[in-house]
């Protein structure tokens, strides 16, 4: 009886599959003829004419918010954009732009770029592009106007704040401009290199190689650190190629699962660094192609991860060509690392009434084996194994720079101060720190705290409900006095960490991104961190499942931490 009941439940599944297909088709032809009709429908009665082109466009959107946000449509108009994504090329000036205070100015030259060949700086109002004067116009519009096709000059105009000639125009040639994915590398202590790495784009494993072999002319190199920090992914052939300078010739790194079809990805090449410690930092900024590379090298059990937990992104697009030059980028798979999990954070199939969607909560999550036995969990992103606190903004920094204080202060201080200090000795100097504080209490900036927006919630309830007495009131004057925001106190209380920050910034005037990166390591608690478990025996300690002290990583980090 079981020989012949097996074969009828498979018939009738293969049935009911096939039946389930024929429904879902008929229903898609049902409702792509409805639509066609109401389209048309509209455009031969409506009362007046209709945009067709936002309409449509419209339309997709809706459609595309009812799958996951990674799947998106492109215009011809966007072309740049998806060309810039995924080989990180584009046709123009090389410079990053910023709107703030009505006004679109040059954030920073790309280094090499043609914008910083024609000397156009951080901080540069752009007044005009060739005929076109830029009041009212958007960073969008902008950078249409700046981009072009290579080798055609575009006129710029610009104002530059503190000189003393501050009307400046420039003729630059556009290019074919790359970005870097590796904006710096270097040794941090004698024995320990870094890199830190943004982008998976075409070019990004070779970019690796090179940083590899610089840092192996070190004589004293022999642990790496790998900052994934704020990697948003890209190229998941890239992850590929960098993965093999550190596992062995065809080590399965990656399997993607979608639509019936499957995909094995192995490592090509024989590796560089086998056996050299090896640490990958990650915060909630590492997402895609950097969780790949991140969770390959933690379930083989062949790096540390240290930081922060990472976004939680396991799957993989596709770009799509479609009629009229655009394009769809379209969610073709779910990717599984080397112990098998999946680390997506969201479910998009599984939406709440109010369609958002939940975060998989921990307690829901499965336990996966790495390949020396530790214990790993699938759904919602990557845990470290070394987790170190995020240091978070003091209420007093964030408004120094979203108000651009510290942007504009370093364009000063880069404008009067036409010489670098060496990039291994960039500090803040109490001197400059003092002509910062003056910069910015002339300027009277006002802000809220965290202290504010609570005492002000405070005095609203209690008038709301009725307990706005006289004596109420003036306890919370007192305590608005006291607790409230006060520019100079709070300038000199958080000194170090304002100093940190505007290090970075003026530093990057200089040496561009890389010059930012050089800085801002030197006083980096994750970096730190990574230092002490590599360079003691807590690196073997972790990857055999032995527990660790993260005081002992950081006592031993600071005695060694090269400055």
């Amino acid at each position: 009886m079981k020989r012949i009941l097996l074969p009828i439940v498979a018939l009738t599944m293969i049935s009911i599959g096939a039946s389930a297909k024929k429904s879902h088709d008929m229903a898609l032809q049902r409702n792509l003829k409805t639509f066609n009709a109401l389209v048309k429908t509209l455009e031969e009665n409506y009362v007046d004419s209709i945009r067709i082109d936002e309409a449509f466009k419209a339309a997709s959107d809706a459609m595309l918010n009812t799958v996951d946000p990674y799947t998106e449509y492109y215009t011809a108009d966007d072309k740049d954009a998806l060309m810039k994504m995924t080989t990180g090329e584009y046709a123009g000036i090389g410079s990053y732009i910023t709107e703030n205070e009505g006004k679109v100015r040059i954030s920073q030259p790309m280094e090499g770029s043609p914008a910083a060949k024609a000397g156009l700086m951080a901080g540069d109002w752009i007044v005009k592009v060739d005929t076109v004067a830029t009041k009212g116009l958007n960073y969008g519009d902008v950078s249409k106007l700046l981009r072009g096709n290579p080798g055609t000059d575009v006129y710029i105009e610009v104002i530059r704040p503190y000189v003393a000639d501050s009307l400046k125009s420039f003729t630059v040639t556009r290019e074919k401009v790359g970005e870097k994915s590796v904006p710096y590398f270097g040794m941090v202590t004698p024995s320990t290199g870094y890199i830190r790495l943004n982008s998976y784009i075409a070019n990004s494993g070779q970019e690796i190689t090179d940083a590899l072999d610089s840092l192996k002319k070190n004589t004293g190199f022999s642990n790496l650190i790998l900052d994934l920090r704020g990697n948003g992914g890209g190229l998941v052939e890239s992850a590929i190629e960098i993965l093999g300078n550190f596992l062995p010739k065809g080590t399965q790194v990656l399997r993607t699962s979608g639509n019936g079809k499957e995909r094995i990805y192995k490592t090509t090449h024989a590796p560089t660094f086998p056996d050299m410690p090896l640490a990958v930092l990650t915060d909630g900024g590492t997402a895609s192609a950097s969780e790949i590379t991140a969770g390959a090298l933690q379930d083989l059990d062949r790096a540390v991860l240290v930081g922060n937990r990472s976004f939680g992104k396991g799957l993989v697009q596709n770009i799509f060509p479609l009629p009229h030059d655009a394009s769809l980028k379209v969610t073709v798979a779910k990717y599984y690392i080397p112990s098998g999990r999946l680390i997506q954070a969201l479910d998009y199939s599984r939406r709440n009434p109010d369609g958002t969607v939940a975060r998989t909560p921990d307690s829901l999550t499965n336990v996966y084996l790495t390949s020396r036995g530790r214990e790993v969990r699938d759904g919602g992103g990557l845990q470290p194994d070394s987790v170190v606190k995020n240091n978070n903004y003091s209420d007093i920094l964030y408004n120094l720079v979203t108000k651009n204080r510290i942007f504009d202060f370093a364009n000063k201080y880069r404008a009067t101060h036409p010489e670098a200090m060496p990039l291994d000795k960039f500090e803040i100097s109490d001197d400059v720190y003092a002509e910062f504080t003056e910069f910015v209490t002339e300027g009277g900036m006002k802000y809220d705290t965290s202290f504010d927006a609570l005492l002000k919630e405070i005095r609203k309830q209690a008038d709301e409900q009725g307990y706005m007495t006289a004596d109420n009131d003036s306890i919370l004057s007192v305590l608005e006095k006291s607790l409230g925001s006060d520019l100079k106190r709070d300038l000199e209380f958080k000194k170090k960490e304002i100093k940190d920050y505007l290090a970075e910034e003026i530093a990057t005037r200089y040496y561009g991104d890389g010059g930012r990166v050089a800085v801002e390591i030197q006083t980096d608690p994750v970096v730190d961190a990574a230092i002490g478990i590599l360079e003691s025996p807590q690196y073997e300690a972790i990857l055999k499942g032995n527990s660790y002290s993260e005081n002992v990583q950081r006592k031993t980090s600071n005695l060694k931490r090269k400055k």
